[in-house]
């Protein structure tokens, strides 16, 4: 009876075995964990900031490589987003205009994929995770903000329990808390933060910037919490974990702006114990090397996948044995955001800033409906302004109008404040031929879409009623010759 009764136990349990989630098998390739927070500088206690409190990403980076240069390609949301996620220069793919192709049915060119299908086709589990286990008191914000549309559906899942049963999987979670409003326990104190010298010392800017980092020790709580699910689950032994921001710091020189403020972000990354480490990664080190966020996607498809990299991506890979010669140049752009038209492009070496503006007649505080309403510093200039009371740092930023150019030396000038371009040093004049020529070269080869003006009625319904003038200076008119990758 006994001998009847055992083959068909083994077959139960074989049955459990295989379709447990508790009992998954682990992957053949590392999973992995994408944590995007929003409008967030690298102010991390890591990276030495004080008066922030972020123990959880602080052992990450101890446990990885955090990365000192990391810079996204735009400083606002659904540009950089539209970038770091299909490995490729907003103004190359059209999506240049801050929430410029949400709902009008936009689709990327030819060869051009947002992450998720690229994972997908190589045999990932795509999720964008909204819903936690009750204990672990979280919600991910589900957020994409693409300025384009996607066939079908992105991602697989939403779900962080249906991970462990979906590997390998890249899993993407988004963190609301530093973006504007801040909403966390007080726990800065306003009078010890340290505030740029271009900002007035006031105490509205430090209750404002103690609430900013408040927002970070909030975000890192939660993070951490993530991470000791991701513990529990045993998943953390085969999962690659990546913490970045969208873009920089959600100040009034940072987000919209392409200042070290608004495209400087923290990186961390940290390779799973279960996987060979791959070449040009040592765990607790400190990475200076000067890295793109459109660089994740093509790194992460090379190391992780074991893909090959897609022909036209501009990203570079920075990690493995394929990896690509360290970059010399990080280039960054921004065009109209919400209501407001500028076109500012940016590049920037081991040492050194380069800024053009195309329309510098237009101030630095044009009206924008979004910083008026939720930035008390860009309201506090303008009136500090007015009653004379700015320092001649501050007032750079009420002037009417703004430099055509900017060049700066972040090795002694951290803060963006003595513009060389007027320079009479050789020194500093041959660097800024050389980044100005840097930077029409970008321009030319990435087939920037930024020089033709953007349609009106795609502006207007944005609230930029003015009509957009056609950019002006070099490289203005728009070539039709063949996309060019721009490294």
């Amino acid at each position: 009876m006994r001998s009847h009764r055992l083959p068909a136990l083994a077959m139960v349990l074989g049955t459990i075995l295989v379709a447990s989630p508790c009992l998954a098998a682990s992957p053949d390739r590392p999973n992995i964990l994408w944590l995007v927070a929003e409008d967030f500088g690298p102010h991390l206690g890591c990276y030495g900031t004080a008066q922030v409190w972020t123990p959880n990403l602080d052992k990450l980076a101890a446990e990885g490589v955090r990365y000192t240069r990391a810079y996204t390609t735009a400083p606002v949301c659904s540009v950089s987003r539209s970038a770091f996620m299909t490995g490729m220069y907003q103004t190359t793919i059209g999506a240049h205009n801050h929430r410029s192709h949400r709902d009008d049915g936009y689709q990327l060119p030819l060869g051009v994929r947002i992450a998720p299908a690229w994972f997908r086709d190589a045999g990932y589990f795509t999720a964008n995770v909204r819903t936690f286990p009750a204990g672990v008191n979280v919600t991910g914000t589900g957020k994409t903000d693409w300025n384009f549309s996607s066939d079908g559906k992105p991602f697989d899942s939403g779900r962080w329990d249906e991970l462990k049963s979906h590997q390998p999987f890249i899993a993407q979670v988004n963190f609301k808390e530093t973006h504007r409003a801040f909403v966390s326990p007080r726990r800065a104190d306003p009078a010890k933060v340290v505030i740029p010298p271009y900002y007035p010392d006031h105490p509205v800017t430090r209750d404002d910037y103690a609430k900013y980092l408040d927002a970070a020790t909030e975000l890192d709580a939660k993070v951490g919490r993530i991470l000791q699910q991701l513990d529990a689950d045993g998943l953390a032994a085969n999962t690659i974990v990546v913490f970045m921001s969208d873009h920089g710091e959600a100040h009034v020189r940072g987000k919209q702006f392409c200042y070290e403020e608004g495209l400087h972000i923290p990186l961390i990354v940290r390779w799973p114990a279960s996987f060979p480490v791959p070449a040009h990664y040592r765990a607790g080190a400190v990475d200076d090397r000067l890295v793109a966020a459109i660089d994740l996607l093509p790194t992460l498809l090379v190391v992780a996948a074991g893909q090959k990299k897609p022909s036209e991506m501009q990203g570079q890979v920075f990690l493995g044995d394929r990896a690509e010669a360290p970059r010399r140049y990080v280039f960054g752009a921004r065009d109209r955001c919400d209501e407001t038209v500028f076109r500012f492009r940016t590049v920037r070496d081991d040492r050194y800033r380069y800024i053009r503006n195309f329309m510098p007649e237009r101030p630095f505080l044009q009206a924008n409906d979004y910083k008026e309403r939720s930035y008390p510093v860009w309201n506090l200039i303008k009136e500090l302004s007015a009653q004379g009371k700015l320092t001649p740092v501050q007032a750079v930023l009420a002037a009417p109008t703004m430099p055509p150019e900017e060049l700066y030396d972040l090795e002694n000038d951290p803060h963006e404040i003595q513009n060389l371009t007027d320079s009479q040093d050789p020194a500093n004049q041959a660097v800024l031929q050389r980044l100005r020529a840097e930077l029409e070269r970008w321009i030319e080869e990435s087939n920037d879409q930024g020089r033709t003006p953007e349609p009106a009625e795609v502006a207007a319904a944005k609230g930029a009623t003015k009509p957009l003038a056609a950019p002006n200076g070099p490289g203005a008119a728009t070539k039709a010759s063949k996309k060019k990758v721009a490294k």
